[in-house]
């Protein structure tokens, strides 16, 4: 019975840890099989602590389920009730791609087809091939999920997006998409609504 109480408590521990203020997720990064795909575990000892999902202190007047993205510290936050929020690690534009504004998700799609916008074949000529968009699949650069931003204009063309690169996490490497580990943006995914308020800074 001890012995039973004393592993229970052992998993809790490992799956949400307290750290001050934070609430790290860090059980949460293991392989997942999702609609047939089996995504391979994140070494989450190589992500730094502070790119791991965990809940945090954070004062906003925006609303729950606002995401706010800070492209500077690279972390994405979902806005929680009584002053918390969802803090994600994300990778962000290079030097030349960074954005910022407010949008809306307007779609969101578990295993998206991706399609390299024109702009970016004139660059990466290579990527032809996926004119007509690069089906779903580990390798796709969208990931596991997708949320498609629009504004009054329409599509802005970004994303949040999964990424099966986990150690771009935390740096500029993309072409303005903001990306998360598979696992975060699946997390992220079963909890944002379609029409949410995203807060590109």
């Amino acid at each position: 019975m001890y012995l039973a109480v004393l592993l229970g408590l052992t998993a809790v521990i490992t799956g949400c840890s307290t750290d001050g203020p934070s609430r790290f997720f860090t059980a949460q990064y293991g392989a997942v099989t999702d609609a047939g795909y089996t995504l391979p575990s994140i070494p989450v000892e190589k992500v730094p602590s502070q790119f791991r999902r965990q809940i945090v202190s954070y004062k906003t007047a925006e609303k729950p389920g606002t995401i706010i993205v800070d492209t500077k510290q690279k972390f994405l936050f979902l806005v929680q009730e009584n002053g918390k929020a969802m803090r994600y690690g994300i990778g962000v534009g290079r030097d030349g791609f960074e954005w910022s504004g407010t949008a809306r998700v307007a779609l969101k799609r578990e295993w998206p087809t991706w399609t390299p916008p024109s702009e970016m074949i004139k660059r990466q000529p290579e990527l032809a091939k996926w004119r007509g968009g690069m089906p779903p699949g580990l390798n796709n650069p969208l990931g596991a999920r997708a949320l498609y931003l629009f504004n009054k204009g329409g599509d802005t063309g970004y994303r949040l997006h999964g990424t099966p690169e986990w150690n771009s996490i935390g740096k500029a490497m993309s072409s303005g998409c903001i990306r998360l580990m598979n696992q975060d943006i699946i997390d992220l995914y079963n909890r944002v609504q379609v029409g949410a308020k995203v807060i590109v800074q």
